[in-house]
């Protein structure tokens, strides 16, 4: 029953990351249809995150009163009819409407998984489960592409992730009785950390330094997922129909990249692959920097995904090392907002720019942020070690 209730665990996880990618690989393909300009995809991707912090902040409470598996089925029921309702949308401001149920859902289940899984599993069920988010943001653009070069349109790969959302919605009622079994039906146990306010975390030593680091590293993240695509098609030139599977491949490097990790961190530290993985993700955005053309762009997306996978679970990873254990379920929820701030502000951002500028400056933005984000994992680093020779 345990092993059953981790499969579904993981195959939520799978459907987690599925409409992730969709707005940037069906974006090219949109946003001419309702006669906006390119760079509104910010404002989806915004509203969006902002239903995720919203959610998440309000997790734990759902999470007592209603249990881990009744919160994991009603969010990806929500997030189903949000997806149901972009792929019917006709106008902009439906979009923007479906867009907060679409946010809603995903940040209740996203904590609560997170936090069960913490709970009740070995540390390295973690890392492979983002894995498993990582597999469905490589397949939801894949079926976008489809729909797309299948001429069904961007509303039948909307539609193709609703029914499959439906269909794990079914699975995780018919589990609810295994997550009471283990605990997760009802009320959670854990254990209890020092109660900090938002003003605490911040005066710990090395507090900004680590969420600059969250901030920084899922504005890479979500601006590579929401803007890859259209800078293939307006820089490069590549068919919009062809762009959506390739920006894929981002995707496709951090599930791969996420599931070597696991295996990693036997023999490196946490410290240790965080490096790796900001090595690999400047690699990857020297390629897009340089004038190498079409499939030097596609390697680099592959290898920006490969960078990414390490860093964000090794982050969270090294909370309770560079903070404490007794402050580290404190300081994880602050780094979480700053990790959804960044999701929410930076890809905006970014539009307004390839808006009024140009989308070619895609790989010097990426490049200022990864940039900000070493030598703040550097200083995060070095105050670690500091309280720890005080100590």
């Amino acid at each position: 029953m345990v092993h059953l209730l981790l499969a579904v665990i993981y195959i939520s996880f799978i459907s987690l990351g599925l409409p992730d990618a969709l707005l940037g690989a069906a974006w090219p393909s949109m946003y001419g249809s309702f006669g906006v300009p390119v760079s509104y995809a910010g404002f989806i991707s915004m509203i969006i995150a902002l239903g995720t912090i919203v959610s998440s902040l309000q997790s734990a409470r759902l999470t007592r009163r209603l249990g881990t598996g009744r919160v994991t089925a009603i969010s990806v029921a929500i997030t189903a009819a949000a997806l149901f309702g972009f792929s019917v949308s006709s106008s902009f401001w439906m979009l923007c409407l479906w867009a907060v149920p679409y946010g809603l859902g995903a940040g209740s289940v996203d904590a609560s998984l997170n936090n069960y899984v913490a709970l009740h599993y070995a540390s390295r069920h973690m890392s492979w489960l983002h894995c498993m988010w990582g597999i469905g943001a490589s397949v939801g653009p894949y079926i976008m592409g489809l729909a797309l070069t299948g001429r069904y349109g961007w509303h039948m790969g909307y539609r193709t992730i609703a029914l499959l959302q439906i269909l794990l919605t079914a699975a995780l009622l018919l589990s609810l009785p295994l997550w009471k079994k283990q605990g997760g039906g009802g009320p959670e146990d854990g254990s209890q950390s020092a109660a900090l306010s938002l003003g605490g975390v911040l005066r710990l030593p090395g507090a900004f330094a680590s969420m600059t680091v969250f901030f920084c590293y899922c504005a890479v993240e979500q601006t590579i997922g929401l803007w890859a695509s259209s800078y293939l098609v307006l820089h490069l030139g590549i068919p919009a129909e062809t762009a959506a599977g390739y920006a894929g491949l981002f995707f496709l490097g951090i599930t791969v990249g996420r599931g070597a990790s696991g295996f990693l961190t036997l023999r490196l530290n946490d410290a240790r692959m965080v490096h790796l993985g900001l090595t690999i993700l400047a690699a990857g955005l020297a390629l897009l920097l340089l004038p190498l053309g079409t499939g030097f762009a596609l390697t680099a997306l592959l290898l920006a995904g490969l960078g990414c996978a390490p860093i964000y679970p090794c982050l969270i990873h090294s909370t309770p090392d560079h903070f404490g254990a007794d402050h580290s379920q404190a300081v994880i929820g602050v780094q979480m907002a700053s990790a959804y701030a960044g999701t929410c502000l930076m890809p905006f951002f970014f539009g307004l720019i390839a808006n009024n500028v140009s989308v070619a400056l895609f790989p010097v933005y990426l490049t200022v942020l990864l940039a900000i984000m070493a030598g703040m994992h550097r200083r995060l680093i070095r105050v670690s070690r500091q309280r720890i020779r005080e100590d």
